[in-house]
């Protein structure tokens, strides 16, 4: 089994502004927890096992504790995060049968994303890609971690939503936000030079309104990024490990 990660202090960001009124406050407040926690799980300053609490959480937003555990309750609806009797809401820490589920998921569905995609996007939609690429190439030779984190996620997001699909890219944010707690749980070795290569292949056969090939390159991205998770740990010799040293 894989090392249980060490848990860090918790960090949110962007509090939200006060707001007036009564229920509509209470959603909106909800909504911004929960894209905080996720934003901060996408951009890896969230780990897993991280315990979530919930006076501190409402501190930080100016809520009350009512507010953050409707949060934590959709969070933990989205696989997010666990909520446990004894020890509250914690990041979720995903299995390795868990992980494999969610990447064959996302070749199922974005394998078939951008075959239909191929078919349909406009020379516009291309000059968007291009530009997002830019800016992962830049947010890449920066070393901006958090920027890059975020922008390669967005990629697989825009490209659902260059469809016109909203329930689609929904659903892709998701499994990206899943995807990136696995990679943090079983420590990827894939690196953002390598996801930026692909992205720009991908492009490339979209460019070309080449569907077979969009398809292609984007199983093997896929298959490419959960090739470098560490899903099958070495069991360790059990009397070396507990042999009396010397």
């Amino acid at each position: 089994m894989p090392r249980k990660p060490a848990t860090p202090p918790l960090r949110l960001v962007d509090p939200p502004r006060a707001a007036a009124g009564g229920a509509a406050h209470a959603a909106s407040s909800t909504d911004q927890i929960v894209d905080s926690i996720t934003s901060a799980i996408v951009e890896r300053r969230l780990m897993p096992g991280t315990r979530l609490v919930e006076q501190q959480i409402a501190d930080v937003f100016a809520v009350s504790r009512t507010v953050v555990r409707q949060a934590l309750n959709q969070l933990s609806r989205d696989r997010l995060v666990t909520l446990e009797p004894a020890r509250g809401a914690i990041v979720a820490m995903p299995s390795v049968e868990e992980a494999r589920q969610v990447f064959e998921v996302r070749r199922m569905v974005e394998g078939g994303m951008v075959r239909q995609l191929a078919a349909v996007i406009t020379d516009a939609q291309i000059a968007e890609l291009r530009a997002h690429l830019r800016e992962e190439r830049g947010a890449v030779t920066r070393v901006d971690v958090s920027g890059r984190t975020r922008l390669l996620a967005d990629f697989h997001v825009i490209l659902a939503r260059l469809l016109g699909n909203e329930v689609l890219a929904e659903l892709v944010a998701d499994l990206l936000s899943r995807s990136q707690l696995i990679a943090l749980m079983y420590q990827s070795a894939h690196s953002a030079e390598h996801s930026q290569s692909e992205h720009v292949h991908i492009v490339e056969a979209l460019e070309k309104r080449d569907g077979r090939a969009a398809v292609r390159l984007m199983e093997q991205h896929l298959a490419s990024v959960e090739r470098n998770l560490r899903l099958d740990p070495r069991t360790p010799d059990l009397a070396a490990v507990l042999r009396p040293r010397a």
